[in-house]
Parts: structure tokens; C-alpha cells; sequence
């Protein structure tokens, strides 16, 4: 979710380099054809660095493998403007992409559109004048959210961010990242919606897989910050806060893909469609567990999805 920096440029040389050693074949899930509406399309399906975008890649390329096409997955580049940065200079063919990222940070917007489909709207237009396609959308949102322990949730009687403003300052302790600490969607702007007035000694700064663990334990934090679709909410017990006010942007996931090659292969929009609608923010959450939970590696989960939902 960074903007682009030199680091863009740094990563796209590796991108090559790493396509020989970072690259799954991504036709173990394509063996048995369902169709041939993308017949001749070839390329690789990019990945940021986290386990939803992982299974996101390998059940891409499982399924447009299914129908024709001759793809692979790159799950090896680091950051999201280095992911998108690929897509612009043609390594990566496609990738899932969430509609705040890129309003925010790639199109420097400073405030989210209210409502998923305006959201998602508002973003497909504004990234066709970049020549990159937005396909219908999955309903899954990976939006920024607070988690607490659910037993903690029941004790202090907080349900919503506006509850926790109206804590004693003492219960207001939060686990946040770095990134999250200084962006305009995360802690400065949540602040100022929920007049929240702590010192920073009630903020601790931790790496996003610490945080989950952390916000489970509850020594360093009552309230951590977490993504919607993460697995470790369900599976550490964790109570998600609703933002009642609606201050964090849609992160709805859709493919994108350059407007040049939907326009070469059209069919590409129509077998994606076969899957999209069934990633629900839940679905994402079961599938996520079993890679950042359980342990299991991505490319097996989304052959054994796609396999169990009748896709491949």
C-alpha cells in the first residue's frame, strides 16, 4: 500500500531474475479443461507479499489454466506499488487488487468514496484512464479493522469504534503497524473521526503478524489492528469493532489487468467470473486460515478449492 518509490524501479529488475526461482508452473491446477475461451493467453499472475494474495495468484492462474491459457504465479515481489509498478511495465499479465489501495494510493486521493459499489465504481473509472481494466469485483472486502479478544469485547461492553472512545483512557491501548501509524486512512484520520485522545504510550508499534497474537494475549494492547478477511480473527477468538462511522475506505478485491489485453482476450472476464462472486469475506477468511493457521502452502489450498468447488 505504499506509494511508489525507487523501490519500484529496483523491484521490477528482480522481477525477471525472479521468474525462474519465484514462479510456480501454475498448471498442476489447470490439467483438466473446463473450456478454451482464453486459449493463447500466457503470463504471469503477480502477488503481494502475504498469504491472501498468494492463493489469490494460484487460483487465478489454476483457473484461467483450466480454460486455455498458459500461465504462472510470482509470489516473490515485495509491496504493493512494486506489484502494481509489474503490471504497468508488463512482467505481470495480472494481479488482485483492492479498490482503496488503489484509489488512495495510486490515484492520491485523500478520502475514500462512501459505499462499496461507488467505491468500486469510482475506482474502475479513474484506473481506465491508466489503461488498467477492473473486473467485476468479489465481495470480499479486506478493509483495515480494531479486533479485541472476544472475552474482553463482553467485559468492557464495546462493540463499535465509538465505544472505545468512550473508555477510560486506561482500557484505550492499541497494537498498530508502522505504515498504518502515518497513512491518512489509518491512525492519524481514525483519531480525528472518533476523538480518540491517547497518549503514545497506549500505542504500541508492532509487525502485522505480531499484532494478531498480541491483541489475543492482550498485555500490550486491548485493540489491534487487523484486516477483515484475515484467518486469525476466527481462529484467536477476536471480535472485529464495527466501524460505525465508516471511516476506513472499501479494500473490495478485484483482478486487474491492462485494458490491452482484456480487449485481446475478452474471455478472460468471463472465466473470472465463474469464481469471483464465491470469495466472500468470510470464504477469504477460511481459505487465509489455512495458510497463516494451519500452515498449509497456498498453491496446494487454491488447487483443493478450485477443485472442490467444481472449477477445475
Amino acid at each position: 500500500m505504499k506509494k511508489a518509490t525507487v523501490l519500484s524501479i529496483l523491484a521490477l529488475t528482480a522481477v525477471g531474475a525472479l521468474a525462474l526461482t519465484g514462479c510456480s508452473s501454475g498448471s498442476s491446477a489447470g490439467t483438466a479443461s473446463k473450456g478454451d475461451e482464453v486459449t493463447g493467453l500466457t503470463g504471469t499472475i503477480g502477488a503481494k507479499d502475504f498469504s491472501e494474495q498468494y492463493i489469490l495468484a494460484y487460483l487465478t492462474s489454476g483457473l484461467l489454466n483450466a480454460h486455455g491459457a498458459k500461465t504462472d504465479a510470482n509470489t516473490q515481489v515485495v509491496g504493493s506499488a512494486n506489484v502494481r509498478a509489474a503490471l504497468e511495465s508488463d512482467d505481470f499479465m495480472g494481479y488482485w487488487e483492492y479498490t482503496g489501495t488503489s484509489w488512495i494510493t495510486y490515484n492520491n486521493n485523500t478520502a475514500p468514496v462512501q459505499g462499496e459499489e461507488a467505491q468500486f465504481a469510482a475506482t474502475k473509472e479513474v484506473d481506465a484512464a491508466n489503461g488498467i481494466a477492473w473486473l467485476d469485483p468479489a465481495p470480499l472486502n479486506n478493509t483495515y479493522a480494531f479486533a479485541i479478544r472476544s472475552d474482553k469485547a463482553k467485559e468492557l461492553g464495546v462493540t463499535s469504534l465509538s465505544d472505545i472512545a468512550k473508555l477510560p483512557v486506561a482500557d484505550q491501548t492499541f497494537c498498530i503497524e508502522s505504515e498504518f501509524s502515518t497513512r491518512d486512512d489509518g491512525w492519524p484520520g481514525l483519531k480525528a473521526a472518533y476523538g480518540l485522545d491517547v497518549p503514545d504510550s497506549n500505542v504500541a508499534l508492532l509487525d502485522t503478524g505480531v499484532i494478531y497474537t498480541a491483541t489475543e494475549k492482550g498485555d500490550d494492547c486491548n485493540f489491534g489492528e487487523v484486516f477483515q478477511t484475515d484467518g486469525r480473527i476466527t481462529a484467536l477468538d477476536l471480535t472485529v469493532m464495527k466501524d460505525d462511522k465508516e471511516f476506513f475506505p472499501v479494500y473490495q478485491g478485484a483482478f486487474t489487468l491492462k485494458q490491452t489485453t482484456l480487449d485481446e482476450y475478452p474471455g478472460i472476464a468471463e472465466v473470472m467470473a465463474l469464481m469471483s462472486d464465491k470469495l466472500t469475506t468470510e470464504e477469504m477468511q477460511k481459505l487465509n486460515a489455512l495458510a497463516d493457521v494451519d500452515g498449509d502452502d497456498p498453491e496446494d489450498i487454491a488447487n483443493e478449492w478450485l477443485t472442490e468447488q467444481g472449477l477445475i
